[in-house]
């Protein structure tokens, strides 16, 4: 028996067995690396159609090209003859030991899809939740990025955010700019609710509809209080605040109404 024939016999066919296994990797490569490309591609439009936010997108891209990456190179593994039941095992473990590492960035990554697919809010909108409120500037994956009144910059969780009362003074062009005004008792209800509608009416920033409001809502303990209502743009809400705050006390004043405030009185002793 020729022992060099049987050597040349054994390489050829462990050649022939692996070689059909590398190729078979190969092809597997190129065509599951095709339809990862065309998955991600296909995922990109849909997102895009849904009107999802670029940074969603972004992500949510890159996590399904990964995703099905690792999982073609476990199938690449599988096909060259190598045990991936231990991959699989590997992977599993790595992901629950990152998954306890990492909870509350996991909460805020999860707070932070949640935003941009449900859209509660978006940039340039005024909102109050989690404690803090402040314009949107940026919305990420983990944070969004508020700027209060005074332009001091607010970085907020997503993962409380998401999961406190949102207020979106925004979200509709319309707003509602609701004051109270207390008089007192001595003064004439009929005449006073004159006064304060003139304040409404008189402003151009008002709004005609819906219409303005004035009503007696509460007889306090030292005055008579009114409801003062009137219906504004969005973005006039604070310019109108400060002008009819500043309107009711001149024309209150000029009609002689009193706004009752805690007086002094000094006591002077006989000597």
């Amino acid at each position: 028996m020729n022992l060099e024939n049987i050597d040349t016999e054994k390489w050829l066919d462990l050649g022939l067995e692996y070689g059909v296994k590398i190729i078979g990797a190969i092809l597997i490569w190129i065509i599951g690396s095709w339809i990862i490309k065309k998955l991600v591609s296909t995922s990109k439009k849909l997102m895009t159609k849904s009107g999802y936010e670029d940074s969603l997108q972004g992500f949510l891209s890159s996590l399904i090209s990964w995703g099905l990456k690792i999982l073609l190179i476990i199938t690449l593994l599988g096909t060259l003859g190598v045990p991936t039941t231990s991959f699989a095992a590997i992977i599993g473990a790595a992901g629950l030991a990152i998954g306890l590492a990492l909870q509350g960035s996991l909460a805020n990554f999860a707070g932070g899809v949640l935003i941009l697919l449900f859209k509660p809010f978006k940039v340039g909108d005024y909102i109050t939740g989690s404690g803090e409120s402040g314009t949107v500037k940026e919305i990420r994956i983990f944070t969004t990025e508020l700027a209060t009144p005074q332009n001091r910059k607010v970085i907020v969780p997503n993962g409380p955010l998401s999961n406190s009362n949102i207020i979106n003074y925004s979200a509709n062009d319309l707003i509602r700019l609701d004051m109270i005004v207390g008089v007192s008792y001595d003064d004439d209800i009929k005449k006073t609710k004159e006064v304060l509608m003139n304040v409404l009416t008189s402003n151009p920033k008002v709004l005609k509809d819906p219409a303005p409001m004035v009503a007696v809502t509460e007889l306090a303990d030292s005055s008579v209080n009114f409801a003062v209502r009137g219906w504004v743009k969005n973005a006039d809400y604070w310019d109108v605040h400060f002008e009819n705050t500043e309107a009711v006390k001149l024309q209150l004043d000029a009609a002689g109404i009193e706004i009752p405030y805690p007086h002094q009185v000094e006591i002077h002793k006989e000597s």
